[in-house]
């Protein structure tokens, strides 16, 4: 317990000392850390490979100086990076500030988690330094190439629109027409015209799936067979969230509002709301059919 405490400690500090940074938002907060913290605690804990006293201890001016980074971030260092972002060609400043965080605390997990368990660390605790890992990733991503410039993470978004107002259409909720990765809507609020980029469309979730159900089977002793079926499954039900995240925002826009600020307000957090918790829901899935699967062999033997 003592050493998920210390891991955990970074992640608590920020949470009791600086609550308004945790925007559900991706690209606009540290709400991501809240999800790393469950994937930490659900694998450590009841752990029977607990780390030594000494190796703990050891870790712990790890955390301290994590904890003094954030202070010096929300003691003006974000601003530095807001003013020193042209010089590196950043687009999106916020993905920018925000990506320096989890790549700190992804490696800060990384680092306790070798500390604590050696090698053997990538098949015990991977999913949250693998979460925080692909996260900065994405915001990388988003900060240097936002929008459309990045090619080939957009390529599938006009599929997905396509389908949207198609569905639109379906179920008669208005008026809608699809160009390229562009939404024209009419509903009971009057018209809204959306645009949607590849952060929009949930392609990095897609990758953000991958990356940590890649870390979860990786540590579950089951055939490839099932390893490769549950992986597909994921990127399916992946790919069905991320239809109903563009549908759930188009029935916004066409049923409750079209007023931008208040869309905006809705659109900031549909996204993780709907995803994390599906990921969450999937790996749980698949630990209990594999646990009561490992309990039937045994009872057959």
């Amino acid at each position: 317990m003592l050493g998920i405490g210390v891991a955990a400690s970074p992640i608590l500090f920020a949470l009791a000392a600086y609550p308004d940074s945790f925007s559900l938002s991706w690209n606009q907060g540290r709400g991501g850390f809240l999800f790393a913290l469950v994937f930490l605690v659900a694998e450590l804990i009841g752990l029977r490979l607990a780390p030594s006293i000494k190796r703990v201890m050891l870790s712990i001016p790890i955390a301290g100086a994590v904890i003094i980074y954030l202070i010096v971030m929300e003691s003006g260092f974000q601003d530095v990076l807001t003013a020193t972002a042209p010089e590196y060609g950043v687009q999106l400043v916020y993905s920018w500030i925000w990506m320096w965080d989890f790549v700190v605390m992804s490696l800060f997990l990384t680092a306790v988690f070798v500390l604590y368990f050696g090698k053997r660390w990538i098949r015990i605790a991977p999913a949250a330094p693998m979460f925080l890992g692909g996260s900065a990733v994405i915001l990388s991503l988003d900060a240097f190439f936002p929008y459309d410039t990045l090619g080939p993470l957009q390529y599938v978004v006009p599929y997905l629109v396509q389908a949207n107002v198609g569905l639109i259409q379906l179920l008669d909720l208005g008026t809608a027409t699809a160009r390229d990765n562009i939404m024209f809507l009419r509903g009971d609020h009057g018209p809204m015209v959306l645009q949607v980029f590849w952060p929009s469309a949930g392609v990095h979730s897609v990758i953000i799936y991958s990356l940590v159900m890649g870390a979860f089977l990786l540590k579950m002793n089951i055939p490839r067979n099932r390893k490769a079926i549950y992986f597909g499954l994921g990127i399916l039900g992946t790919i069905v969230v991320n239809m109903i995240r563009i549908f759930s925002l188009s029935w916004y826009a066409l049923k409750v509002t079209a007023d931008p600020q208040r869309w905006e307000e809705f659109h900031s957090v549909a996204g993780e709301i709907m995803f994390l918790p599906w990921l969450f829901v999937f790996l749980f899935i698949v630990m209990i059919v594999e646990t009561r699967r490992v309990r039937k062999v045994k009872n057959n033997s």
